[in-house]
């Protein structure tokens, strides 16, 4: 009897501490581990995990965003990735077969860009991109709805990078030719050039004094001090 009156007055102890102690229910382990589960989820849609609050977790790209990005940092090293400006716009249409001279032109696409942007901004966010699209879609596939129209412009753009062209060749004319040829240059600017077409640098532009003591155009210059400097009993010239 001692005991059980100890336990009771154990009982009524905790229930003072915790009133709600009586009404709390204990739930199966497996119900536990579905809301385990549900909230993992919830937090892997939301882009957080639960290592920590707001940590966010790789998210895989698609094909579309993927391309976006590609033509946005495209010719500008300090390009995010996530903004698109008018002039690659219009490449990405042009290189991807958006653009077909008929129902699309670089007109239609210009103004499509133009009406996507907010008014302060030179640039478009994968939003606006997509909106953009779904614009020329529109009016590329008139037969189709608006959900296979999209599609279809969609799968032209998935995958696809920025084409980069060749390097531009120069175009051989014969005026230019005329105009490099050393061989034909006449007065001072033939005294410019030696006769492999190599320039003589200051010497074919500046008149420099001879102050050697010979008269110009002299054909000995040196022979003198050849036979002064002759050892002795050399025959004579």
């Amino acid at each position: 009897m001692a005991d059980q009156k100890d336990n009771m007055d154990d009982f009524k102890v905790q229930t003072a501490k915790h009133p709600n102690i009586g009404t709390v229910s204990l739930r199966p382990a497996s119900e536990q581990s579905k809301d385990r589960a549900s909230k993992r989820l919830s937090s892997e849609s939301n882009g957080t995990s639960e290592g920590g609050v707001g940590s966010s977790t790789p998210v895989e790209m698609t094909a579309l965003e993927e391309s976006f990005r590609r033509f946005a940092i495209h010719g500008d090293t300090r390009a995010t990735g996530k903004e698109l400006h008018g002039k690659n716009w219009s490449k990405l249409c042009k290189d991807c077969g958006v653009i077909d001279g008929k129902s699309i032109t670089l007109t239609d696409v210009d103004i499509v860009f133009s009406k996507v942007k907010k008014k302060s901004c030179r640039t478009i966010t994968f939003d606006e991109f997509k909106a953009a699209l779904g614009e020329l879609a529109r009016k590329k596939y008139k037969e189709k709805t608006a959900e296979e129209a999209e599609a279809e412009v969609f799968k032209l753009i998935e995958g696809k990078a920025p084409i980069i062209s060749g390097v531009t060749r120069a175009v051989a004319s014969p005026t230019v030719s005329r105009l490099t040829d050393t061989t034909k240059f006449t007065g001072s600017h033939k005294e410019r050039f030696d006769d492999t077409g190599r320039g003589k640098g200051k010497a074919g532009r500046v008149d420099l004094v001879d102050t050697s003591g010979y008269v110009s155009g002299y054909k000995h210059a040196g022979s003198y001090e050849k036979k002064v400097s002759k050892p002795p009993g050399a025959k004579p010239m």
